[in-house]
């Protein structure tokens, strides 16, 4: 039975397929100031000419009033390093309390304009994610404070200095603690820092403070094996791995590391017989779930019992002791049957922050022989070391008057705590408030101090993200606003007289510089750590500690009653950095829509409750959300992404979504985002959400191919047969045969790699100048991203199987996008290029109407200097993120992916000045460069040996729609899942 393939439930259903779009009213003509024999069309020629006249001279008349003054200060003394044209890179690091990554600064002229990942870190390697990639732009965010302020007013440092030290002073003499909240540190520095401070004011305590916290884990790991810790994983060892609510390749932990990791292991070339597999049980359908072999749906409540059912099971046919669970109907026989023959091979994982979850979690790693291999115990990674109870305590002593002043730094409790409320009402009591946060944020808002802080490129830092596993963070550009680092804010109270820079080199120089050998002098050994960026520390220990059993107990899962299951975003994660406009336009991988967050129910659900899409529910009486009927959604159960109903982000992220931290469920001390039971009604409201999902439909053609496992050992080109097809076919084509000048340029995408995760999108977006154009311009299908995630399911719509793929400018050789511009606007170049010549281009679109991958975005409006598209390339200070190299396009202009020509012009202008050929995997587009799974290779093809005509080499390999006989430069490797046919 042939497999059937959708985007949407209206294709599932099979409504109408051509819906009739509502048309633009066109402007009227204004007929005021006109004479009647011209009204009724019986102008004269003398009154024509009179017309024109006057038009003319009044559009030259504005024009020459409206040419905008352009200032330009002259470099007289040009620095060493900068040379007008040429980038400069800066190694340094990403981390926001939440997520890590070691990155490269790229910089134009001494501003950041991009950011990619290191190569040189054995941790994330050369991979970003989303947010990675667009924290370039929070940079120039205008809602970022440009200097300290007092009671909501502008001040000086001297000032506020002054004041601070005065009442830290006050309180120290009273008694009254001081409490310093932060979000996790993972910078040894800064943590030594936080000591020296605490010793100059004895009364500080310092909280550690997650939003989504795992305190969970490292409690089980101190009960099971004596470390409070979280261990490093290694998905790259393991042949079978389960997750259970992990969604490890979108936003648990580390996705960075995880996604290389795991992209390793399914990379399969002809003739290879061996690919791991992945099983994810999950309430909402995950990025991870998605590209999972098997796939289970499991309620928040049932999580416990389907792992001890899964335990159990291993241990029966082991001979382990069984422990009493409750039923569930989830059927773990085929999964307990691949992990027992992936014994030291395989790897359990669990994202919920349940203690009892987490001991089974590791009685099954131990059961199954899986530390040491696949978990490494001695390299505790240092990410979530918030503790629940401390931050409990720390709000009674605010309650109670035991403490006298906060201190927040990187934190925003006000908006993202369970018991913000509570919270907001105890800080307005303390005599001391201090944030150090770089916008008015929600919790700002409550401090009497504001002490902006440096944006991370504008810092100094180290970090330690996982134990031995060092990386540092350098400025690279010098503070744009009067801001001042946190760790200079502190060194001042302390009345040190050094800089942070200062502190953070002569603690390197006494820490870490004599426990390395290869280096004699400290100045050589610092220059190499900033320029790499990153350094690491061989670990002692090498036994992992032994495994001390736990008593396993369950509680029986709801039956009845909706849960609710809230989850992060790839884009939004837990809204910290809401005002950035490319990842609020970012469309979600699975559900692809943007600017908002809402109810997923299951297709099941919305038909039992009458529910469509768009319909406005209510959750639990208060919470007003649209409905996305979200197919893979558990039963019974409803989703929601936290990270929205921001109030004080900036004029991108206010008032965009609800907030719904205060459901975290948080039975048994610890803050889990499933399993709060909640009610929902409906209401008569609708709501329109910005989804993506419908503009590109596959209309019945072969665009999705894949196969499994079984069938590509038989055969290399299982699941393309429509390739074979077309190679046997006699194709005669109108066309000229294309003839190259020595390069033919290609970029092939290994759709078993590729996750969908949308890091090429945005990072697409910061290097191509990618306009932003709001919700109501989504929602007409006028984004402008040129490349597009296209997901596509298959199978049931209560449980399909979900398929991801990028699709950007197929830079075809017999294009039909060029023979149908009337301006020759699009060309071909002789190295396989479909070019663009912007200032040529009319807009007429015959070339996006005869374009069948409908690839190419037209500007409908002005989206520079246009109020109302207010985002950054509205603002002076946003433009500053602008690449150079790359034109920004104007009204009435149609754009499209280039292959990043300004990235292979420059590499070639190196070549040449060098006087050499250039080398295969010297030039890296945008996308190719961030990707963390490495699904995406470009260069030559003509090269016979480059890694594009290698990664085409397989039978795996097709164009899209190459039955038109375009011939596509961009090429797919079929999807080969692993699991039974």
């Amino acid at each position: 039975m042939e497999k059937k393939y959708w985007q949407s439930l209206e294709n599932y259903k099979e409504l109408k397929k051509n819906r009739v779009s509502e048309k633009e009213a066109m402007p009227e003509f204004s007929i005021e100031g006109l004479e009647e024999s011209e009204v009724k069309g019986k102008s004269s020629r003398r009154d024509f000419l009179k017309m024109m006249g006057f038009s003319v001279g009044a559009v030259a008349l504005v024009s020459s009033c409206q040419m905008p003054v352009r200032k330009a200060i002259p470099l007289l003394n040009r620095p060493q390093e900068l040379t007008p044209g040429v980038p400069n890179y800066y190694a340094s690091t990403f981390f926001d309390g939440d997520e890590y990554c070691s990155i490269l600064v790229k910089t134009r002229e001494s501003r950041p304009i991009k950011i990619e990942g290191n190569e040189l870190s054995p941790i994330s390697q050369r991979g970003t994610t989303a947010r990675v990639q667009a924290s370039v732009l929070d940079l120039y965010d205008d809602a970022r404070l440009k200097g300290p302020v007092k009671n909501g007013k502008q001040t000086d440092w001297k000032t506020i200095d002054k004041e601070i030290q005065a009442q830290l002073n006050t309180l120290k003499t009273e008694g009254k603690s001081v409490i310093l909240l932060t979000s996790t540190i993972i910078s040894p520095t800064t943590r030594k820092l936080i000591g020296d401070f605490i010793q100059a004011y004895p009364h500080v305590k310092w909280v550690q403070y997650d939003t989504l916290p795992l305190s969970a884990m490292r409690q089980a790991n101190q009960t099971n094996f004596g470390k409070a810790v979280i261990p490093y994983y290694h998905f790259e060892n393991a042949d079978v791995m389960v997750g259970f609510n992990a969604d490890f390749l979108g936003t648990w932990l580390m996705p960075v590391t995880f996604s290389k990791q795991f992209a390793k292991g399914r990379k399969i070339k002809d003739g290879q017989t061996k690919m791991s597999r992945l099983y994810q049980f999950e309430t909402n359908m995950s990025l991870t779930g998605s590209n999972a072999d098997y796939r289970y749906q499991i309620k928040p409540s049932e999580e416990a019992a389907v792992l001890l059912k899964l335990y159990n099971t291993l241990a029966k046919k082991t001979g382990n002791t069984l422990y009493p669970a409750p039923s569930v109907k989830t059927d773990v026989k085929r999964v307990a049957a691949d992990l027992l023959r992936s014994k030291g091979k395989s790897l359990v994982v669990s994202g919920t922050n349940d203690l009892q979850i987490q001991l089974i979690v590791n009685a099954i790693n131990a059961l199954l022989d899986n530390y040491g291999k696949t978990i490494d115990l001695n390299t505790p990674v240092y990410l979530k070391q918030g503790q629940e109870k401390e931050m409990k305590a720390a709000l009674k002593e605010m309650q109670s008057g035991k403490a006298g002043g906060i201190l927040f730094y990187n934190v925003n409790p006000a908006y993202d705590c369970v018991h913000a409320p509570d919270l907001a009402k105890a800080v307005k009591k303390l005599p001391l408030k201090v944030s150090f946060a770089s916008t008015m944020d929600e919790t700002a808002a409550l401090c009497d101090y504001v002490c902006p802080d440096n944006n991370y490129l504008e810092s100094w830092n180290d970090a330690e993200p996982a134990a031995g596993f060092y990386s540092f963070t350098q400025p690279a550009i010098r503070p744009i606003f009067d801001t001042r680092q946190f760790q200079e804010s502190l060194l001042t109270w302390m009345g040190a007289k050094q800089s942070f820079s200062d502190y953070l080199e002569n603690n390197w120089k006494t820490t870490y510089y004599p426990k390395q050998k290869e280096y004699s002098s400290f100045d050589k050994f610092w220059f190499k750590c900033k320029q790499d960026g990153v350094f690491y520390l061989a670990e002692t220990e090498t036994a992992q500690p032994a495994f001390k059993p736990a008593r396993l107990k369950v509680s029986r899962p709801a039956a009845k009653g909706l849960e609710l299951a809230l989850y992060e975003k790839i884009a939004m994660g837990t809204g910290k950095h809401a005002n950035n406009p490319w990842l609020q336009e970012m469309p979600d991988p699975v559900s692809t829509a943007t600017w908002d967050n809402y109810v997923t129910v299951s297709p099941a659900y919305a038909d039992a409750q009458g529910l469509k899409q768009e319909d406005v529910v209510k959750i639990n009486g208060k919470i007003e959300l649209p409905v996305l009927i979200q197919p893979g959604q558990t039963e019974g159960t409803i989703g929601i992404a936290v990270g929205y109903g921001r109030t004080h982000a900036g004029k991108v992220g206010d008032g965009i979504g609800k907030n719904v931290f205060h459901l975290l469920n948080t039975d048994g001390g610890t803050k889990k985002l499933l399993g709060t039971s909640v009610t929902l009604t409906k209401t008569s409201k609708t709501y329109p959400l910005a989804l993506t999902q419908t503009h590109h439909v596959m209309e019945g053609r072969p665009i999705v191919r894949e196969t499994v496992l079984g069938e590509f050992i038989k055969n290399p080109a299982a699941g393309n047969e429509e390739h074979e097809k077309f190679l046997k076919s006699e194709n005669f084509s109108l066309y000229p045969e294309p003839k190259f000048d020595a390069f033919q340029w290609g970029l092939s995408i290994d759709l078993n790699s590729c996750t969908g995760c949308s890091n090429c999108l945005i990072s697409c977006q910061a290097e191509n100048n990618v306009a932003v154009v709001g919700k109501e311009q989504v929602k007409l299908g006028r984004i402008m991203h040129w490349i597009r995630i296209d997901r596509y399911y298959s199978e049931m719509a209560d449980d399909p199987e979900v398929f991801h793929m990028p699709v950007m400018c197929q830079q075809c050789d017999n294009a039909p996008c060029e023979n149908v511009c009337p301006v020759a606007a699009t060309t071909h170049s002789d190295e396989g290029l479909n070019q663009m010549a912007y200032n040529r281009c009319i807009g007429t679109r015959y070339c996006m109407n005869n374009c069948p991958y409908k690839v190419r975005r037209f500007n409908w409006y002005e989206y520079v200097n246009n109020n109302s598209f207010d985002y950054n390339m509205n603002s002076e200070l946003g433009k500053l993120v602008l690449n150079p190299d790359v034109t920004v396009r104007q009204r009435g202009v149609v754009e499209k992916c280039t292959f990043c020509v300004q990235r292979i012009q420059e590499k070639k202008l190196e070549a040449k000045a060098e006087d050499r050929e250039l080398r295969d995997g010297e030039i890296l587009t945008a996308c190719q460069q961030s990707c963390p799974t490495d699904a995406i290779q470009f260069g030559n093809l003509l090269d016979k040996k480059s890694a594009v005509s290698q990664s085409n080499d397989t039978g795996r390999m097709y164009h899209l729609l190459e039955s038109l006989h375009t011939l596509p430069s961009t090429s797919y490797l079929t999807k080969v899942r692993n699991k039974e046919a």
